[in-house]
């Protein structure tokens, strides 16, 4: 079964989101272009506080995916 793509705003989103609960820098941005940017670093700040309020990798997933 193939898997659908996703939007690349949203999976900028939650890429963003793996790495600031995984406390990588913003510094380390793979985008270029503004809006990608933006999502990335949207999804990263989000990903920073839900690491600082304690949340488990399961939960902070599940609770990205159900947004």
């Amino acid at each position: 079964m193939r898997r659908q793509k996703r939007d690349m705003s949203d999976r900028a989103f939650h890429k963003g989101y793996q790495a600031g609960f995984s406390g990588r820098n913003k510094e380390m941005c793979p985008h270029q272009q503004e809006t990608l940017r933006q999502n990335w670093l949207t999804g990263w700040r989000e990903g920073r506080q839900d690491s600082w309020e304690g949340y488990s990798q399961v939960e902070a997933l599940q609770r990205t995916y159900a947004q």
